[in-house]
């Protein structure tokens, strides 16, 4: 470290079209801020196996769907592992890093979560409803998700797919962590616009809830958002852990509280560079 600063390679696909956001708006932002404390450079999720050596820290951030290149990013976990590459967020994530099955393991133990199957057999595990939504084990961006009719479940090709009933939820909401502690919540009060977010101020039972996820995950350090849908008889289920490289909607909180993101985000890379 020639100028006594550490080397952060950030990873991003400044080029991704997502539904309802900006990636590249969000990373052009994060940057700025950290280039004031870290040597810092930019990389598309292709490059980073082949860069990331000259680094202190790689992290890894709105990379986009790794199904569009999931070949690349395993040799790129496979590498990192092998070389003793510090990565934020770090790769042992149980969540979205992982898939789907953690949807599968945490109803299996009694998590408040979306109940979800993956066999045909285990539909009776399910409450009644005359709607279901199926969703590959393996997808993000909704991509090949469906909401089918309960007599259609019977044609289902169960390889690879999750099934869960349809839930007539208020709305969903999102909180957000770096490392294990909480920074700020968001929910869409409109249930036809996910992304249209609002502050939201969680109480002692949301912040429960969420950091019941957080604790069961198995991330020391980075950051991970946990989705809940709020139903109609006022309770929190899961909808979904991403501990891979979740939107943080950053313009749509206060100034304070991006200011605080950033200066949590900024320690934690500092303590990880320093290891």
């Amino acid at each position: 470290m020639i100028s006594g600063r550490s080397r952060v390679l950030y990873v991003s696909d400044l080029g991704y079209e997502a539904r309802g956001r900006r990636y590249c708006d969000e990373d052009i932002y994060l940057t700025s801020r950290l280039r004031g404390r870290f040597d810092l450079a930019v990389c598309h999720p292709l490059d980073v196996r082949a860069l990331m050596g000259d680094f202190d820290v790689v992290v890894v951030r709105n990379s986009g769907p790794v199904l569009n290149y999931q070949a690349e990013y395993e040799a790129f976990r496979a590498a990192a592992a092998e070389a003793g590459v510090r990565v934020f967020t770090a790769l042992t994530g149980k969540g979205d890093m992982a898939g789907k099955q953690y949807l599968l393991d945490l109803f299996a133990a009694g998590y408040p979560v979306i109940p979800t199957v993956d066999r045909l057999e285990d539909l009776g595990r399910l409450p009644e409803s005359g709607r279901y939504v199926a969703k590959p084990k393996f997808g993000a961006d909704s991509a090949g998700l469906a909401v089918v009719e309960r007599p259609g479940l019977a044609g289902l090709d169960f390889t690879d797919l999750l099934v869960q009933p349809h839930i007539d939820f208020r709305y969903e909401v999102s909180f957000y962590f770096v490392d294990h502690q909480f920074q700020y919540a968001l929910y869409a009060p409109r249930t036809d616009r996910r992304w249209d977010l609002e502050p939201y101020e969680p109480d002692e039972a949301d912040l429960a809830f969420a950091q019941r996820f957080i604790d069961w995950n198995t991330v020391d350090h980075g950051i991970q958002r946990v989705d809940a849908c709020r139903t109609r008889d006022g309770g929190l289920l899961l909808v979904e852990l991403e501990d891979l490289n979740p939107f943080l909607s950053l313009d749509r909180v206060s100034p304070p509280a991006r200011d605080r993101f950033v200066e949590a985000m900024t320690d934690s890379l500092v303590r990880l560079a320093a290891r």
